[in-house]
């Protein structure tokens, strides 16, 4: 394949999983009209729409970790995380840049179009957001949180219901709620990813396990005619042309830079610093790796929810009335 076709290749993935986000999402909304009483037939829940909820996500890590259970709630959630982690252990933000949905969206909407790129001393601070609220959870859940006080809260009604309270907050926002996502809507086109490089704790942890990955982009200095194409191209702003090896957190692995690099084998795919290889196995890695994670999960009963289908309806029911529930051994040191 043309290496020049990558960055088609990529919107066509993303497009793909863009679109089956959207039916997810549809299926979730009969189903939770049948929940409420508006459908007279139930709709399988989807359990793909757990990967919109990362907190919960993190809790089932939390109790995996130390309990070794895997969450039965929203298992499918787990699911989704770890595989992202994985993806990013063995081939970058390749759930980033291949992927996530969000990240789609932002890239399939801005394109590749000029976008204003903030100045260092505006940046720097900006990019640290993520990484504050990634920290803030991590300490929450990880470190305050007891075994007992994890379990409880996975089991509880409100975490029951929170994909419920998701779709309340798309289809009745508040005023504050619309304005805030106008505004990152807003910025999203003029800054290029606005949510996913500033803002985005999830992207902020897989960056970190990122660091670890065998694969890199490689710059011989030698071939490089400094025509920086591949700056202007990569969607998190790298300064490639500074760098020999671009082991960078806020890599996403797209290959955006290798796809319009003018020189023959200026910008390579190396395994471990030093092995060339094909650059499209980075996004066929990551591919293989979410699939395989996805049937593992389906095949052993890790994908489904276990919570019966009338407990949903009757959380859903009363999700406007939940509060978040008070969390018991919450550590005070």
């Amino acid at each position: 394949m043309d290496i020049r076709l990558i960055g088609r290749l990529r919107a066509v993935i993303q497009a793909a999983f863009l679109l089956f986000t959207l039916f997810v999402g549809y299926r979730f909304f009969l189903f939770y009209q049948w929940a409420l009483g508006l459908r007279p037939e139930a709709v399988a829940r989807p359990g793909a729409v757990e990967g919109f909820l990362p907190i919960s996500a993190l809790l089932g890590v939390k109790q995996l970790l130390v309990t070794g259970r895997y969450d039965l709630v929203h298992p499918a959630g787990l699911t989704i995380l770890l595989a992202a982690m994985l993806i990013a252990l063995v081939c970058r933000k390749g759930f980033c840049g291949w992927i996530c949905p969000v990240g789609g969206f932002s890239n399939l909407a801005t394109g590749h179009r000029f976008t204003l790129r903030l100045p260092v001393w505006l940046d720097i601070p900006l990019l640290g957001c993520k990484y504050l609220l990634l920290f803030f959870f991590v300490w929450a859940i990880m470190f305050k949180m007891d075994a007992a006080a994890t379990a409880s809260f996975i089991g509880s009604p409100y975490n029951i219901a929170a994909d419920a309270k998701m779709l309340q907050f798309f289809l009745h926002p508040s005023q504050l709620s619309l304005i805030v996502l106008a505004v990152l809507v807003g910025l999203s086109l003029v800054v290029r990813n606005f949510w996913c490089r500033y803002l985005c704790p999830y992207g902020a942890l897989l960056g970190l396990f990122a660091l670890a990955s065998p694969l890199q982009i490689r710059r011989d200095p030698e071939l490089c005619i400094d025509c920086k194409k591949c700056e202007k191209r990569c969607p998190a702003l790298i300064r490639v042309t500074a760098r020999q090896t671009v082991r960078n957190a806020e890599c996403v692995g797209c290959l955006e830079c290798v796809s319009v690099c003018p020189k023959k084998d200026c910008l390579t795919v190396r395994a471990a610093g030093s092995r060339r290889v094909p650059p499209l196995l980075l996004p066929l890695l990551a591919l293989l790796l979410f699939f395989l994670a996805w049937s593992a999960a389906r095949l052993s009963g890790h994908w489904q929810s276990q919570v019966p289908n009338d407990v949903f309806a009757k959380v859903y029911r009363m999700s406007g009335e939940l509060g978040h529930p008070p969390v018991e051994g919450m550590s005070g040191r």
